[in-house]
């Protein structure tokens, strides 16, 4: 646990987009920290220039956010009396490095914030898909009356539905928390969760091959590490029952997009899809018009109001921090591998 800060108020800064900093942290946040800390008044989004040096040279806390440049070891020598970063989004890959483990830089990250957003449209759209909402109001809007509903087939709705939850992540386990009310019989593939712990989580632990043969809704939370890339293959999707559902709000690169876009087309399954490789598909690609598969712009993840959320946690973390009792939700060096 770390010590109380002795003396004044710890030195801040804020390093980020200033578009992100504006959007993410509202004035009240930003009074907030003020209050917690001696906050720099300029936000850093390039560690190399003279100004940024010299508020480095001063800061014991970094407040990160999108678009924070890489805390690597030459912008660390700069900053002599850093000892924490506190992330007011989900991942620190993309800035906290191996200097930052090694100087010992104590990290906190709103990753659990984040993975609220993006578990609650996983659950809209694994209900919306069971029930083939999008599919029933774009034929609805094309043909002005309605279908004979007593002859629905017995595949649509979400009584005893199976949906298969690939990785126990942050937003994995979030979303098995929200299915727990519902009508759902709940499969988990994570190589890291073992039969007991599955049991707390009320799910049934399968293999890989299992999860997707099994389900009728496959919800991808795995993150993108090498071992992962294409992990979803050609195979795995192929294997899933017709007219089945696959969601992505992981990475795209964890799919093989190229056999997903062949099984779609196909009609064999459907998609749901808020992350593609690349992040924005080329305008010819085949995915923008097929009918199978809805594509949200990355959108799942905290955006409007829902960075107040954001916002809250960082600042509680560095109230924690500057008080001596600890981050709540610290990032560790060792646990880096299983996150997104």
């Amino acid at each position: 646990m770390t010590e109380p800060m002795p003396g004044p108020r710890p030195r801040a800064a804020l390093a980020m987009s200033p578009d992100v900093a504006s959007a993410v942290l509202d004035p009240e946040s930003r009074a907030a920290l003020d209050a917690l800390c001696r906050l720099a008044p300029a936000v850093l989004e390039d560690f190399t220039t003279p100004a940024a040096r010299a508020v480095l040279a001063e800061v014991d806390l970094l407040i990160t956010g999108w678009g924070c440049p890489p805390l690597d070891d030459d912008v660390l020598q700069a900053a002599p009396r850093l000892r924490a970063v506190v992330h007011t989004a989900g991942s620190v890959r993309g800035h906290v490095t191996d200097a930052c483990w090694d100087r010992g830089v104590e990290v906190s990250s709103a990753a659990a914030a984040n993975a609220v957003p993006v578990a609650e449209y996983t659950l809209a759209m694994i209900l919306l898909t069971g029930k083939r909402v999008l599919e029933s109001a774009r034929e609805y809007r094309a043909s002005r009356t309605r279908a004979d509903w007593l002859r629905t087939p017995r595949t649509v709705g979400n009584h005893r539905r199976t949906v298969g939850i690939l990785s126990a992540s942050l937003v994995g386990r979030r979303v098995i928390d929200l299915l727990r009310p519902h009508d759902i019989d709940v499969l988990l593939h994570d190589p890291y969760v073992d039969e007991a712990e599955a049991a707390r989580l009320g799910v049934r632990s399968v293999g890989l091959t299992e999860l997707f043969r099994l389900s009728d809704t496959v919800s991808v939370h795995t993150p993108l590490l090498p071992e992962t890339r294409g992990l979803v293959s050609r195979d795995l999707i192929g294997s899933m029952r017709p007219g089945a559902v696959l969601i992505n709000t992981a990475r795209g690169a964890v799919l093989d997009q190229d056999a997903l876009t062949d099984a779609a087309l196909a009609g064999h399954i459907r998609a749901v899809l808020d992350v593609t490789d690349p992040e924005i598909l080329p305008p010819d690609h085949p995915l923008w018009d097929c009918e199978h598969v809805l594509i949200t712009p990355h959108l799942a993840g905290s955006q409007g109001n829902e960075w107040r959320r954001l916002a809250d946690t960082a600042v509680s973390e560095v109230a924690r921090w500057a008080s001596g009792k600890g981050f709540l939700h610290p990032v560790r060096r060792e646990r880096l591998a299983f996150l997104a």
